[in-house]
């Protein structure tokens, strides 16, 4: 729904990204890491979706500056998810990526437990985001591209929510292997 290109945005977003790593160590700051995945893909990305994830990216990267705990990557998904929001103009249930990424900072809330253990919170919050994208499939659009498009058209789930729930997916996979 929208204007088609979502697909192709983060397609491109994950070729850049492959290209990048291909060609240089990514930084081991974690905030710098998201500092300059931002920078790639405000450059690379395209689309309203580029400029959103640049957006998230660079508020998430603040909490994580001269941190090394768990629950700072909790503080970094809401920081980023407000950024997104103050700048986006959406909100959860609004059928945007917004609605699996506030899903998954829910479940990474648990990483803000003294006894948190990473891998299983974040399979948790993949869970939950790929179950807010499924759900978008039942929601009116009230943000995005999706919004100009009559609802009884709005068949699938938002691409956006599908796209940044598989992203979400990707780091947890990378972080297991």
């Amino acid at each position: 729904a929208g204007d088609g290109d979502c697909g192709h945005t983060h397609a491109r977003a994950a070729r850049a990204i492959q290209e990048w790593v291909r060609t240089r160590p990514p930084p081991a700051a974690p905030a710098q890491l998201l500092s300059t995945l931002a920078d790639l893909l405000l450059e690379k990305m395209g689309g309203s979706s580029g400029v959103l994830y640049g957006l998230f990216l660079t508020a998430a990267a603040r909490p994580l500056l001269n941190r090394n705990d768990l629950s700072m990557w909790a503080d970094a998904m809401d920081a980023g998810i407000e950024a997104m929001q103050r700048y986006g103009g959406a909100a959860p249930g609004d059928r945007t990526m917004l609605d699996s990424l506030c899903a998954a900072a829910q479940a990474l809330h648990a990483l803000r437990s003294p006894d948190a253990d990473l891998l299983p919170v974040l399979a948790a919050a993949v869970q939950s985001a790929e179950a807010a994208a499924e759900a978008t499939r039942h929601m009116e659009a009230g943000a995005g591209r999706a919004s100009y498009i009559s609802s009884g058209q709005l068949l699938q789930p938002d691409p956006g929510a599908v796209a940044a729930a598989a992203v979400l997916r990707a780091v947890l996979e990378g972080l297991r292997s």
